[in-house]
């Protein structure tokens, strides 16, 4: 892990300490979860952060902090996001964090709204013509678009992905920053996904270094404004654990920590097109 994200994660925990303790006693009414709360994740930009067995970011560190008071150890562990899916759909992830509001997240889970999201097409800063709308992208047959396995923004991108996939035109990586270096060596033109993600993931590696100073984000109207969040499984969980895991999101949400963290990771630019409160 890279000195940026070491200072940052301290900055960000250093600041959940004096941001969480409020929360402690409306929490202490509820009971104990009864087990470990078992969540993988995927590494996300700043957001989950895998470095071997070590597990940090935004969301990891909330859910410490909030766990801890309330009785809610959390046990996780780093897997492709495509697995993280599959993980999730068939019971053996408690929490899918974050996560896009989906009809066929919902089949499996209850969703919590964390924050409002954006994803954007987005490019290198470069002389081509804007694109509009994923219409336009569609007949744009020379933009070549990649995209993670296992991300989901709703029927419209899933539409489009099988319209470009159906042109020849569509590849799926398995994270962020193998699209990044996909985008720095010019074999792809564009991806869809919050900024941020991007953003965060390409800090780490020094041969994309540079890159997320020349991202160009163009908003889409198939893709307005919603919420990412996390699902708490209603298979694998008890009623009492998915009701103490309800009330601890909640509280992070409306805490404003999530947001402020966000604010201490990531340029102001970035997250004014593609993040803000729920």
């Amino acid at each position: 892990m890279t000195d940026f994200y070491c200072s940052a994660w301290r900055r960000t925990a250093a600041a959940l300490s004096l941001a969480l303790p409020a929360l402690a006693l409306p929490l202490a009414a509820w009971a104990d979860c009864s087990r470990d709360i078992h969540v993988p994740v995927s590494q996300i930009g700043a957001s989950v952060v895998g470095s071997g067995a070590t597990v940090s970011g935004i969301y990891p560190e909330i859910l410490r902090s909030l766990g801890a008071r309330m009785g809610c150890n959390f046990v996780f562990s780093v897997v492709p996001r495509a697995r993280l899916e599959a993980l999730y759909e068939t019971g053996k992830a408690d929490i899918l964090i974050p996560a896009s509001s989906t009809p066929r997240r919902d089949q499996h889970g209850l969703f919590i709204p964390l924050l409002g999201n954006r994803p954007l097409l987005i490019s290198l800063q470069g002389a081509r013509e804007p694109v509009n709308s994923m219409q336009e992208l569609i007949e744009r047959r020379e933009l070549r678009v990649a995209l993670v396995r296992g991300y989901d923004y709703g029927h419209p991108y899933q539409a489009l992905a099988k319209e470009l996939s159906s042109q020849g035109r569509l590849f799926y990586e398995v994270d962020a920053l193998s699209v990044a270096r996909l985008m720095q060596s010019g074999f792809i033109d564009a991806t869809i996904m919050n900024p941020t993600i991007l953003s965060g993931a390409v800090q780490n590696d020094a041969r994309v270094l540079g890159l997320a100073d020349r991202l160009r984000l163009e908003a889409l109207p198939e893709l307005p404004w919603g919420l990412s969040g996390a699902y708490i499984s209603r298979k694998s969980l008890t009623a009492g654990d998915q009701a103490i895991l309800r009330e601890l999101l909640e509280k992070a949400a409306r805490s404003g920590a999530i947001i402020e963290s966000f604010q201490r990771n990531h340029r102001p630019e970035l997250l004014s097109a593609s993040i803000r409160p729920r």
